[in-house]
């Protein structure tokens, strides 16, 4: 493990970075394409739609509650063998789920099996990409998560010839498959410690001092609002648009849409992250604002052209506001609390990621249509801009540092000798 006074901002940083967008595609970007298969759930098993959504939403709810159990794991042992273990486990879950009689089966294998494999690996891989960036930071998390946006471009029409092909079952085979090459991608990663690890202390001090951290559990808030609806087009685009008599491929297609101007938008918005003076929050909040809207004019289009249109902006937006949220965080808590800092919002906005989709089917089966789900789902996006804008700094014109906003943990920063030149160098 290298010593370094503060982020290399590079180096084996650029290797973090690969890892961390192979992995973003296996999981997010098979989270992102399981619409696909929710059409097939609904037949085989003869649910209705609301139970049906708990699937996804149990995984993602179990990916993100489960999050501080991978960021104290990564704190002890480091994120390598923690993000490998996870990717044996998201495999087993799907291989599982192919077996699988009832909805409690996908449940337990998909939900909460293939979810606690991806909280085992998505968290502690953005935490570590997190603490070997500062100046680069949004820039190289933008680059990380382009693998959410491109995998959701093959993947969902893949996942529908899989289907074609050869069903389900044997299409959650292949996905399982997928999956494994998790482990690759936990075995890129390097741990890397810093001069501030020592100040911040263990995972239990660092949670007592998260909790009293007025700013950070704004910011988790607003987070959790917006998980709420962030995943409900992803979950339910493809059944709404057969609800308007679209053929399956080419309602899997149209998801993929938003899969061309994804990565485009976290890209230019990691770019803009760095390169605009003031706080990211600033960015955060006008690219949640504009999803929202987005995502409240949907069920008003109607013709081809008009879906076709809000896709495109609704990727490049709901991409956009990505690599943004997770550079806020190391502004608010700084980079030495950034494992156990993201843990804790990822366990806190699983509220959203568990309520949204069934929230979203229950309106679907109460209305018998999509127009309240896609609505409801802007509102909550709409909500979560405005809690943003009561963070710090927020209407200041220069850049908050990475420093934690904590007047006791600055004072000991200073106190911290720096590594003597040369030590861990690689």
């Amino acid at each position: 493990m290298a010593l370094r006074a503060e982020p290399p901002d590079g180096g084996w940083g650029w290797m973090v970075v690969l890892s961390a967008f192979f992995q973003s595609a296996l999981v997010f970007g098979v989270l992102r394409s399981f619409g696909v298969f929710f059409v097939e759930f609904v037949a085989a098993f003869e649910e209705p739609a609301a139970r049906v959504s708990w699937i996804a939403s149990i995984g993602i709810a179990v990916q993100q509650f489960g999050s501080p159990v991978g960021s104290a794991l990564s704190t002890e042992f480091g994120p390598r063998p923690v993000v490998m273990a996870g990717g044996i486990l998201a495999a087993l879950g799907m291989l599982l789920a192919a077996f699988a009689t009832s909805l409690t089966h996908l449940y337990l294998s998909i939900g909460l099996l293939s979810g606690s494999g991806w909280a085992l690996t998505f968290t502690p891989t953005l935490a570590c990409l997190s603490r070997y960036f500062s100046r680069r930071r949004s820039l190289a998390t933008g680059l990380a998560l382009t693998g959410v946006g491109l995998s959701s471009f093959a993947f969902a029409p893949l996942f529908q010839w899989l289907l074609s092909q050869y069903a389900w079952r044997g299409a959650l085979l292949l996905v399982s498959a997928l999956s494994l090459h998790l482990v690759a991608c936990g075995a890129l990663l390097r741990p890397l410690s810093l001069a501030e690890d020592p100040v911040v202390g263990g995972p239990g001090a660092q949670l007592a001092n998260l909790l009293h951290h007025g700013p950070f559990l704004r910011y988790t808030v607003a987070l959790t609002l917006i998980n709420t609806g962030y995943f409900i087009p992803y979950v339910h685009l493809v059944a709404h648009l057969r609800d308007l008599d679209w053929d399956p491929l080419p309602a899997a297609f149209l998801l993929s849409v938003a899969a061309i101007s994804d990565p485009v938008g976290r890209v230019a918005s990691g770019w803009l992250g760095d390169a605009v003076p003031g706080p990211v929050a600033r960015l955060l909040m006008l690219w949640t604002t504009l999803t929202g809207v987005i995502l409240a004019l949907y069920p008003g289009a109607q013709a081809p052209t008009a879906l076709v249109a809000l896709t495109v902006a609704y990727g490049f937006t709901s991409g956009a506001l990505t690599p943004v949220a997770f550079s806020v965080l190391p502004e608010l808590v700084g980079t030495g609390k950034i494992y156990c800092g993201l843990g804790l919002v990822q366990m806190v906005e699983s509220i959203g990621g568990l309520l949204g989709a069934p929230l979203s089917g229950y309106l679907r089966d109460v209305t018998g249509t999509y127009t309240a789900s896609f609505v409801v789902a802007g509102a909550f996006l709409l909500a979560g801009s405005g809690v943003l804008i009561t963070l710090p700094h927020f209407f200041c014109l220069s850049a908050p540092t990475s420093k934690p906003q904590d007047p006791v943990t600055e004072a000991l920063d200073t106190k911290v000798p720096l590594p003597r030149e040369g030590l861990g160098e690689d």
